[in-house]
């Protein structure tokens, strides 16, 4: 999964993704013209247990590429609340809907130069070859760019998986689930929940989630040892790491869910989509597992650790299962692939 961050100047982008990151970007990588990338463990409270039970090899967490895409202008894509006379917006008042109402149109007018472009295309080749894929390209097309065209991102329609399929290539802006990011001055933490909550109801739609972060104490917490750390989140009562929060919110919006394999050899969580069968999880370890599957054993996390993290428990208390292929996996499953 790959998250990418966009914001206003000064809105407090940077030092998200230094915080969530981890990194450090001096005066010269903020002013360079490139994005930046970083790979970002997923925590997960449940692998560090597992973990701890079978002492294995190697512990493997699910990771996520976050994107500092290049700080946006006015008149481009961008987002932020942040309150400080030494950090001025550039618009004069915070005013975070207005900011969240100056991006979607650029995303919009960038998918529909992209649609329109590519309808061009496929409708002169459709004629003169009669590919019956560009055919049906077409239809899928046309309602995208009448959507665009009503000033709609993509993201608001319910697509059908043939489509998503078809659209799947265009790596189109308004069609990701967008995840808004209030970036709120230290000072501003009883405000915090209420504008949030604002923000939510005026700019809520489908597929689109807000949350709020405070970027100049997150930083200063992501440079400290974890106990620190969480002693420091303790004082100024975030309840929550920048980093937590993202994740968890991103998994929600696009679906995901994790679950785990576990051994002496490595223990390891996998990150799929909400109401993927056993077979189609048994393809994320291992694209022949799909063909070759047979069955898969399984137990839940909390029935695992609730019988002593103990294989011959469960499976005496009727907890470790033989599944089918058609078994729908849930977020926190611990399973063994059968395979030929």
């Amino acid at each position: 999964m790959q998250i990418g961050i966009v914001g206003l100047p000064f809105s407090g982008k940077s030092t998200l993704y230094q915080t969530i990151t981890k990194t450090h970007l001096g005066p010269a990588a903020l002013t360079k013209t490139e994005a930046h990338h970083a790979i970002v463990k997923v925590p997960d409270p449940r692998l560090d247990r597992l973990s701890a039970l079978f002492s294995p090899q190697t512990t493997m967490q699910a990771t996520i590429e976050f994107v500092d895409v290049v700080g946006l202008k006015k008149g481009e894509s961008g987002s932020s609340l942040f309150a400080n006379d030494a950090v001025p917006h550039p618009d004069g008042p915070v005013d975070p809907l207005r900011d969240i109402a100056s991006f979607e149109p650029e995303f919009i007018l960038s998918d529909l130069s992209i649609i329109e472009t590519r309808l061009d295309r496929i409708r002169k080749m459709a004629q003169k070859t009669g590919d019956e894929q560009m055919k049906r390209e077409l239809p899928v097309l046309e309602q995208c760019r009448r959507i665009l065209e009503s000033g709609k991102p993509l993201r608001a329609i319910e697509f059908s998986r043939e489509d998503l399929h078809v659209l799947k290539t265009y790596q189109l802006l308004s069609i990701k689930p967008l995840l808004i990011a209030l970036n709120f001055d230290e000072s501003q933490r009883i405000a915090a929940e209420e504008t949030g909550r604002l923000v939510a109801a005026k700019a809520g739609e489908k597929n689109t989630n807000v949350v709020s972060f405070f970027g100049k104490i997150e930083m200063e917490m992501s440079e400290l040892p974890d106990e620190e750390a969480k002693a420091f989140m303790g004082e100024y009562g975030i309840k929550e790491s920048a980093l937590n929060t993202l994740i968890r919110e991103a998994y929600a919006l696009l679906g995901l869910q994790s679950f785990f394999t576990v051994g002496e050899d490595e223990c390891r969580a996998w990150t799929i989509r909400t109401g993927l069968t056993a077979q189609e999880a048994a393809g994320a370890i291992h694209t022949d597992f799909i063909g070759k599957f047979i069955r898969a054993e399984v137990v839940h996390y909390d029935d695992f650790i609730a019988h002593g993290g103990s294989f011959p428990k469960v499976k005496e208390a009727g907890l470790w299962r033989l599944e089918g292929k058609e078994y729908v996996v849930k977020d926190g499953d611990i399973i063994s692939i059968r395979h030929g």
